[in-house]
C-alpha cells in the first residue's frame, strides 16, 4: 500500500508594503505635469505673442497640453497609489480618481455660484456690501416684471409646442419607408446643427424682414394685399416675441422628434395590433396606447426645453436686445452687467434665476431617477 502525500500548503501571501521610489516618482510627476500644463495655458492667455498669434497654433497647444497633461497626470497620480501599502492603495484609488472630477465641478459650479450669490449683496463694483438693496431694486424695477413675464409665457407656450410638434413630426415620420424616413429627420434635425446667432439671423432676414421682396412673411402679407409690417418690433398682443418663440421651437422640433421617435418605436407591435384587433382606430390607438407608454420621454423633452427656455437669450438679443417690450430675465442680465456695469444687480438676477431653475431641476433628477429604476 503506497502512502499518498499530502501538497505542501503554499505560504500565506504577504500584503504588499509601500514602496517609496514609486511615491516619490508619483508626487514629483504629478506636481511638475500640474505645474508646466497651468504654465502653457496661462502663457496662451496672457502671452499670444509667444505663439506668433496664431489661433490655429494656440488651439492644438491647448489640446496636446490638455489631454496629453491630463493622462500624463492620471498616470503619476497612479504611480503614487501604487506606491502605498496595499490595503491602503485598493481603498484609497476610487476616491483619488473621482477626486479631479468633483474638484472640476466645484471650481467651475459651486464656486461660481457661490460666489454669484456673495456678489448679490454687493455694490455695482463688489467692493462693499450693501444688504438686500439689490433684490429691494430689481424687484421694484418694471423692466425686471416685465422680463419675467416674458420668460414665463416663453415656458407656457415653447415646451408644450415643441413637444407636440416633435411628437406629430415623429409619428408621420415613422411611416414613412426606411429612406424617406431618414431623408425626413436629417432635415427637420438640421435646425439643431445651427447656433442661435445663426438662426436668429436667418429668420430676421429670410422671413421677418420689413422689406416685402427680402421676407417671405411681409411677402405673403402685401400679396394678400396687406401693408409691410417691422414686425419684431409689433408689440401687440406680444406678437413679436411669438414670432421669436417660433424660432427656437423650429431649431428644437428636431431634438425633441428624435426623441420621441425613439420612444414611438419602443412601443410594442403586439400591443398596437391587439388595440387595433379590439375596434380601435387610430387615433385612439395613438392617444390609448402610444401616448402613454411614451409619456415618460415626453416629460424628459419638456423639461428639457423648459430649462432651455429659462436661459433663452441669444434670440432676443440679436433680435431686438430687449427692446419692443421683449426682454428677458438672461437679457435682462447682460444689460446690467455689461450695459450699465451693475454687477450686484446683475448677480441678483442670476440668483433669482436659479431659484427658478432648481425646482425643475430637482423633478427633472427625480423623474430620470423613477425612469432608471423600471
Amino acid at each position: 500500500m503506497t502512502a499518498t502525500v499530502a501538497p505542501a500548503e503554499s505560504p500565506p501571501r504577504k500584503v504588499g508594503g509601500a514602496r517609496p521610489a514609486r511615491i516619490v516618482v508619483g508626487v514629483i510627476g504629478a506636481v511638475v505635469v500640474a505645474w508646466a500644463a497651468a504654465n502653457v495655458f496661462l502663457a496662451l492667455a496672457y502671452y499670444p505673442e509667444w505663439f506668433f498669434d496664431n489661433r490655429l497654433l494656440m488651439a492644438v497647444i491647448g489640446m496636446i497640453a490638455g489631454v496629453g497633461g491630463a493622462a500624463l497626470l492620471f498616470y503619476f497620480v497612479n504611480v503614487f497609489i501604487e506606491g502605498l501599502p496595499q490595503r491602503f492603495s485598493e481603498g484609497v484609488i476610487p476616491y483619488v480618481f473621482v477626486f479631479p472630477s468633483f474638484f472640476l465641478l466645484g471650481l467651475v459650479l459651486v464656486y461660481p455660484t457661490v460666489q454669484t450669490v456673495n456678489y448679490s449683496f454687493a455694490n455695482n463694483d463688489s467692493t462693499a456690501y450693501v444688504g438686500f438693496d439689490n433684490y429691494v431694486a430689481i424687484f421694484g424695477s418694471g423692466e425686471f416684471w416685465l422680463s419675467l413675464t416674458n420668460n414665463a409665457l416663453w415656458l407656457i407656450v415653447v415646451p408644450a409646442v415643441t413637444v407636440v410638434v416633435g411628437l406629430v413630426v415623429a409619428l408621420f415620420a415613422d411611416r414613412l419607408s426606411a429612406q424617406g424616413e431618414k431623408v425626413a429627420k436629417s432635415f427637420i434635425f438640421l435646425p439643431m446643427a445651427i447656433s442661435f446667432v445663426a438662426a436668429s439671423t436667418i429668420w430676421a432676414i429670410q422671413i421677418y424682414s420689413p422689406n416685402p421682396d427680402v421676407g417671405l412673411l411681409n411677402s405673403i402679407v402685401t400679396g394678400l394685399g396687406g401693408d409691410a409690417q417691422n414686425w419684431i418690433r409689433v408689440d401687440t398682443l406680444r406678437l413679436n416675441s411669438f414670432l421669436m418663440m417660433v424660432i427656437l421651437i423650429w431649431m428644437q422640433a428636431g431634438f425633441a422628434m428624435i426623441l420621441l421617435s425613439g420612444g414611438i418605436k419602443g412601443v410594442p407591435e403586439e400591443t398596437l395590433e391587439a388595440a387595433r384587433m379590439d375596434g380601435a382606430n387610430e387615433a385612439q390607438v395613438f392617444f390609448r396606447v402610444i401616448v402613454p407608454q411614451i409619456k415618460g420621454t415626453m416629460i424628459t423633452v419638456f423639461i428639457t426645453v423648459t430649462i432651455l427656455v429659462l436661459k433663452v437669450f441669444d434670440i432676443i438679443y440679436v433680435l431686438t436686445n430687449g427692446q419692443a417690450s421683449t426682454n428677458v430675465i438672461a437679457n435682462l442680465f447682460f444689460q446690467e452687467l455689461f450695459t450699465f456695469q451693475r454687477a450686484g444687480r446683475a448677480s441678483a438676477i442670476v440668483v433669482v434665476l436659479l431659484i427658478l431653475v432648481t425646482p425643475i431641476l430637482i423633478y427633472q433628477v427625480r423623474h430620470y431617477r423613477k425612469e432608471a429604476a423600471r
